[in-house]
């Protein structure tokens, strides 16, 4: 496993976009293993990972433990693999968008996100950005894969809300890779 970016700041959004590409993943959706259980491991909001109520705090195996994660058709989120599929508890996200790189304007606009785990994701067509009804009201979220979405961080959701602001878009929202997404809670 190749170490993650440490910042998306040295690198072009080209360059962000071919990484984001070729990462392989485990094909989680076609393992269907006959044993399954629970496993004593959380995502806190924050998309701190604990096991047995300890934080795990080898980045690694957060990074490798991502990887099998899959979301389920109920709702629920197992770490799978061609043995076993164990659930485990998400409090929101799994991931959380913690950077963010923008290149060029308005519908010429690319945005790519670093999440907490160290995958890197380009929002367009197939990973669209979208607010969400909580209980503090709309949150922005990424979506990452399967069914799997990371809640854009505060200081990230300023810096889209400055961007979007300044190209005074209406409905409120910027463009990444060929799509527009609002960014505007009455919308």
């Amino acid at each position: 496993m190749t170490a993650p970016l440490a910042s998306l700041s040295p690198h072009s959004l080209a360059e962000i976009a071919a990484l984001a590409e070729a990462r392989k993943l485990p094909p989680v959706d076609s393992w269907h293993p006959a044993r399954g259980g629970e496993i004593d491991i959380r995502i806190a909001r924050d998309g701190s990972w604990y096991h047995e109520g300890d934080r795990i705090e080898r980045e690694a195996l957060v990074r490798l433990f991502s990887t099998i994660l899959r979301r389920e058709s109920d709702g629920g989120y197992v770490l799978v693999t061609p043995a076993e599929k164990l659930a485990i508890e998400v409090e929101d996200a799994p991931f959380v968008a913690v950077e963010m790189k923008s290149e060029a304007e308005g519908e010429a606009r690319t945005l790519a996100f670093r999440l907490n785990t160290g995958d890197l994701v380009v929002a367009g067509p197939d990973h669209p950005l979208a607010l969400k009804e909580s209980r503090e009201g709309p949150l922005p979220y990424l979506h990452v894969r399967g069914g799997l979405d990371a809640l854009v961080g505060r200081a990230v959701y300023y810096e889209l809300a400055d961007l979007a602001l300044a190209e005074d878009n209406s409905p409120l929202g910027l463009w990444s890779d060929g799509a527009f997404f609002a960014l505007d809670p009455e919308q």
